[in-house]
């Protein structure tokens, strides 16, 4: 089977490299790929923004999977248009994808299911994000930009003055919205879990590296490094998430009539009262999948076929 990757980063490099082993795999191709990503693939022209032109490339070049690593394409509906021409694509559809471009979404999801997560409510302008800091939350708070930001929209303001300082800068933005919510206690860790909208396989754990500054200071990063398990992420916190997260969700999703396919990334809050949803991502993250493709000894290609 010729296999499209779509990419450039080093999510794509692990995936790259895991798939160039599959023995079902004929030709596999990156686009854009990168140059490490050239020794395992052939890499070629391709903007994933052009959905005709990602169709008529796999209809040319006989592409039996298409695996779509970044998130922004499976925001957009990519796989939408592929699964429309009757082409298998390993990524959820754009109402799916909503779990990582709508971080609203996600929490009203949490709510409809009875999901635990941290406390939150939805603003969409200066003067309703300063109310609900003043009447609603103390300090620390967690504030976070609605949509797609890379790993990077969140802030955890430990002053009135930095929360005040993130909601001018997010709201700086027309049509701005934001997601403000209670500060959890505990320790992050992430769960990846492969889904075709009803079975779920648990795919692994890790935690990654993430703030800025030295000492765990400053704001966010999309993941300076990672390491894969989590131990802190025991078996029976594991059953606990998958039970009362991720199997909610994905059975939410199904009977919504939204489906989620692909590799359902849950950021987790480790608390006293037991595992809780920080946010969800559509995607394999990087650098964690660096770290659980090097772990994982299965046939990637024949996993994500399933």
């Amino acid at each position: 089977m010729n296999v499209l990757l779509l990419g450039s980063g080093g999510r794509e490099h692990a995936l790259a490299w895991k798939l160039a082993q599959s023995d079902g795999l004929d030709t596999l191709y990156a686009a854009p790929g990168n140059p490490g990503i050239a020794a395992h693939a052939t890499c070629v022209a391709l903007n994933a923004t052009d959905h005709a032109a990602v169709v008529a490339f796999v209809k040319e070049h006989g592409v039996g999977l298409v695996v779509v690593g970044p998130e922004a394409p499976l925001v957009d509906g990519l796989a939408d248009s592929l699964r429309a021409e009757g082409i298998p694509v390993f990524g959820p559809s754009k109402a799916a994808a909503q779990l990582e471009g709508s971080k609203g979404f996600t929490k009203d999801l949490c709510r409809r299911a009875d999901i635990p997560t941290a406390g939150y409510v939805r603003v969409n302008t200066l003067a309703e994000a300063q109310a609900a800091l003043a009447s609603t939350f103390g300090l620390p708070v967690v504030i976070k930009a609605d949509g797609l930001a890379a790993g990077k929209g969140v802030t955890v303001a430990f002053t009135k003055a930095e929360a005040e300082g993130t909601i001018t800068d997010l709201f700086s933005v027309p049509g701005a919205e934001v997601v403000i919510e209670e500060f959890l206690e505990g320790e992050e860790a992430s769960l990846f879990i492969l889904t075709d909208g009803e079975a779920l396989l648990p795919f692994g754990s890790a935690q990654d590296h993430k703030r800025v500054g030295d000492g765990d200071t400053g704001p966010n990063t999309g993941g300076m490094g990672a390491y894969s398990p989590a131990r802190v992420l025991t078996p029976e916190l594991e059953r606990q998430a998958i039970d009362r997260i991720v199997r909610p969700t994905v059975e939410t999703l199904r009977a919504e009539g939204t489906p989620f396919s692909g590799v359902l990334y849950a950021g987790l809050m480790l608390t006293e009262q037991g595992p809780k949803l920080i946010e969800y991502n559509a995607r394999f993250g990087d650098p964690e999948c660096q770290v659980l493709m090097l772990r994982f000894q299965g046939d990637l290609l024949a996993v994500m076929l399933a």
